[in-house]
């Protein structure tokens, strides 16, 4: 990915002619990683998913809410997912300081493997050159019966579960961005999607 972005911009700089500074800056842009961090405020139904791990940490109560709607053909998931961008360019190692504003983030959800939902962030996002990490929260609101009815309520809870991160991590959700950015030369848009997954950051 990082290849294909910076020769996309050497064509670019050959075209208008553009200097030095304006090349570094384009190649800081494209050293930005992005990874799936933490889901927060995971519901379904209204049941709160914080701190369960299997399906004995919930309540009777909590129990009939889940059940009685994988009965009315419903699950409804709403959290907030929250993408980690790094921008590493804090100026050591040969690279100049460079901060970049996301201009625009749309985004396509995959869930156990499955096309879900897509979307953008509302506002702009500064991600500073400091090597440190900028949260971008993605409100989710997802129906789990809608995209695997083929899933009984054990296997929806244990997806939701999945998804909350009960065993360290989101491994469940993989995100598709195509990221644009304010710069000197203007908006520019990532020349392909980008597949950001939890643990390890990508560019």
């Amino acid at each position: 990915m990082k290849k294909s972005f910076v020769i996309l911009f050497l064509v670019i700089l050959a075209l208008s002619n553009i200097n030095c500074s304006v090349y570094q800056t384009i190649v800081n842009i494209s050293r930005l990683q992005f990874r799936i961090g933490k889901v927060d405020n995971l519901r379904v139904n209204g049941v709160n998913f914080e701190g369960k791990k299997s399906a004995a940490d919930f309540n009777p109560i909590e129990v009939l809410k889940l059940t009685s709607s994988v009965v009315q053909k419903k699950f409804p998931v709403n959290f907030t997912l929250n993408v980690e961008a790094k921008n590493p360019n804090d100026g050591k190692g040969g690279y100049a300081r460079t901060d970049a504003t996301i201009k625009s983030f749309p985004w396509s959800l995959y869930v156990d493997d499955k096309l879900t939902i897509s979307g953008n962030i509302e506002s702009p996002v500064n991600v500073p050159g400091t090597g440190e990490i900028t949260v971008i929260p993605i409100q989710i609101r997802i129906d789990l019966f809608k995209f695997f009815k083929d899933k009984d309520y054990e296997s929806l809870l244990k997806l939701a579960l999945a998804i909350s991160g009960n065993k360290g991590s989101s491994s469940k959700l993989v995100l598709y961005a195509q990221p644009t950015l304010s710069t000197i030369l203007g908006d520019i848009t990532y020349p392909q999607q980008l597949k950001i997954v939890d643990m390890n950051f990508s560019n």
